[in-house]
């Protein structure tokens, strides 16, 4: 076993600490409270239809989908997990309304938990990886009992972010704002072990990942890119893509940041009334750190997604990551030509002269 191999990330957590020593890095102890809700959640999953766990409830979640069995379950371990350890101020997930109050005889910390619980469920049935996120955020000087508000910062102001990959084996990735890396739990000893330090997404890529039934809903800069991508080495690209899509959000972003792509589930007209299909708080902006921290880009195709200041807690958002080239080639696209009806209309393509009725 090399050096790195052997190092847990109860370990690398200690040292991050004791380097961080001048600064409040009482998020750390948060991570670790995480690591123990990801391990029990893993254990629920590989269980799979042994447990009972599989299918769908009767109830539905604040977006109005209705909740699998699983997302109830893993939600439930995020919060009895984490609740009573003394760190969090408050928390939120995708399941819940409104933020989750900490029980009154449990101690009060300075950190908000956002969390997805189990983000991909539709494929669990299927028996295809699903993932846990979470962030961590500064709760705002006194305030003992968040409300909404408190949680609607920008990605910017995140200080810790990650997900758990429950595939053929369970993975925890992380950032605390000073570079990315995969843990790997060993199922024998029940620790996360360091395997892959220092995560890098790669600069170049010839793999993109998107949806494409949605074609006859997507904006133009989205068009052009895929067509652009489609034409391959006969095209203005020069050479060849793959497409990939797994539907769901944790499997994406550990591919792309195993051997490279770009990501796009960009706002588009299927539903004029969403500005995106992805949560802001709980799936984009975790995500978005952790790329950024791998040295990729994270963006809605007209702005940097941690610079967007949320508007609600369930807030959802066009998302486009990966590869910082290939984003920044979208992103130029959406400059030079933008003809959505609902954005930017003072700047979209006009005639002097009205077409005959």
């Amino acid at each position: 076993m090399s050096q790195h191999t052997s190092k847990t990330l109860t370990r690398f957590l200690i040292e991050e600490r004791r380097r961080r020593a001048d600064e409040n890095t009482d998020f750390i102890s948060i991570v670790n409270d995480v690591r123990l809700a990801c391990k029990r959640i893993a254990v629920l999953i590989g269980k799979g239809a042994l447990a009972g766990a599989l299918g769908r409830t009767d109830a539905t979640n604040v977006q109005g989908e209705v909740q699998m069995r699983l997302d109830v379950l893993a939600n439930e371990i995020f919060v009895r997990t984490t609740e009573w350890t003394g760190q969090l101020a408050g928390m939120v997930s995708e399941e819940m309304e409104t933020p989750y109050s900490i029980p009154a005889e449990y101690p009060r910390g300075r950190h908000l938990l956002l969390f997805d619980p189990l983000d991909g469920s539709s494929n669990i049935d299927v028996n295809v990886a699903v993932g846990s996120i979470f962030s961590i955020l500064r709760c705002p000087d006194g305030v003992a009992e968040p409300c909404e508000a408190d949680f609607l910062q920008p990605g910017t102001a995140q200080v810790c972010a990650g997900y758990a990959i429950y595939g053929p084996s369970t993975m925890l990735v992380l950032t605390t704002g000073h570079g990315v890396h995969g843990f790997t739990l060993d199922r024998e000893v029940g620790e996360f072990l360091l395997t892959h330090p220092d995560l890098r997404i790669p600069e170049t890529t010839s793999e993109f990942a998107i949806n494409a039934s949605n074609w006859r809903h997507w904006e133009a800069p989205i068009k052009r890119y895929v067509s652009e991508c489609q034409a391959g080495a006969a095209g203005p690209r020069g050479r060849d893509f793959n497409m990939r899509w797994i539907a769901s959000l944790v499997a994406e972003t550990h591919r792309i940041l195993m051997r490279g792509g770009v990501f796009l589930y960009p706002r588009d007209r299927k539903d004029l009334s969403r500005a995106g299909r992805l949560r802001l708080l709980y799936e984009a902006n975790p995500i978005g750190f952790i790329v950024e921290q791998a040295g990729g880009r994270a963006s809605t195709g007209r702005e940097p997604i941690l610079e967007v200041t949320p508007a609600s807690l369930h807030e959802r958002i066009g998302f486009i990551f990966g590869a910082r080239a290939e984003v920044e080639r979208i992103e130029s696209y959406y400059r030079d030509y933008n003809d959505f009806e609902f954005d930017a209309p003072l700047f979209g393509t006009r005639s002097l002269f009205r077409s005959p009725a």
